[in-house]
């Protein structure tokens, strides 16, 4: 008796997962189909547990609201994420950089990352770098505006991506899924055996993270949808170092040409260095052996040949 109650129990998990799979790899399916499943279901448990099928259909229609008492949101209007980039030159990075952190905060939204990078020529510095910034998707098109608004505009660049079709398909399959992940409970909470409890044990894990998996990816798509991300890079215009040609190269100061060529003579002899290093493996691998080879057939011939 006990092995004929092991059977039906293990037939069921094997039955409740068959469901889930098809129910998650339909989407929302249909009324009927789901109906039906359900009843084939109820069937296999009524076997197992002894209630009859009526009951087991009833059982499992109240358990597929999900256990966690959250229903899929039904999705109301287009759910698109919108990025952008704005490439920005102005007059002093740390200015427009506070601006437009105060601009995004007055809309609701926070910076989330940043970078700059100070360059210098000559003893002179300039500053570039960029504000990744996230903003109510609502105050996007104003966000864009005021960085624009920064300088003289270089570039920009937005997009939008619909992710309706992945949210709707996400919310039906975690439906599913927490249909199925109480319909095992149940099973675990009536198993007997140790084969029973493992059996059920291991159906309900792999539900569990299947639905944290794509619980943490809708949650994802929403963050994304509910704000926006505008990347702001902002460039400092390069100084031009103050340098009046001489009319004739006689002119130039003496010093001034000293230097000149002191440092062509290190350019020079950098170039030397690394033009050696590049080579230095060509030389071992193809000149070296060659060598040899002459050096040994010189000898050779010196020896034996009058």
């Amino acid at each position: 008796m006990a092995s004929r109650r092991t059977l039906a129990l293990v037939a069921l998990v094997a039955l409740v997962a068959l469901a889930g799979c098809g129910a998650t790899g339909g989407g929302s399916g249909g009324a009927d189909g789901g109906y039906e499943q359900a009843t084939e279901v109820a069937d296999a448990g009524a076997e197992a547990t002894g209630d009859p099928p009526e009951t087991a259909v009833a059982r499992d229609a109240e358990d597929g609201t999900g256990g966690d008492g959250d229903a899929a949101v039904t999705v109301q209007e287009r759910q698109v994420i919108r990025t952008g980039t704005v490439v920005v030159e102005v007059e002093d990075f740390e200015r427009a950089r506070s601006n437009i952190t105060e601009a995004t905060e007055g809309y609701g939204g926070y910076v989330s990352d940043t970078s700059q990078e100070r360059r210098e020529i000559d003893n002179q510095t300039w500053v570039r770098g960029a504000v990744v910034l996230r903003v109510p998707q609502s105050e996007f098109d104003a966000l864009v505006d005021d960085a624009k608004g920064l300088g003289e505009v270089e570039s920009v660049d937005t997009d939008a991506q619909d992710v309706t079709g992945q949210i709707v398909d996400i919310q039906a399959r975690l439906k599913n899924l927490r249909a199925e992940r109480d319909r095992l409970r149940e099973l675990y909470q009536q198993a007997n055996t140790t084969e029973d409890v493992l059996a059920v044990q291991r159906e309900l894990s792999d539900v569990q993270q299947e639905i944290e998996r794509l619980d943490a990816r809708l949650q994802s798509l929403q963050n994304q949808v509910a704000y926006s991300t505008l990347t702001v890079r902002l460039e400092e215009p390069r100084p031009t170092p103050n340098r009046v040609a001489p009319d004739r190269w006689y002119d130039t100061p003496v010093l001034s040409a000293f230097l000149q060529s002191v440092d062509g003579v290190a350019v020079v002899a950098r170039a030397l260095v690394v033009g050696t290093a590049y080579a230095l493996p060509y030389l071992i691998t193809f000149v070296l052996p060659m060598v040899l080879v002459v050096g040994a057939a010189w000898r050779y011939r010196r020896r034996f040949i009058p």
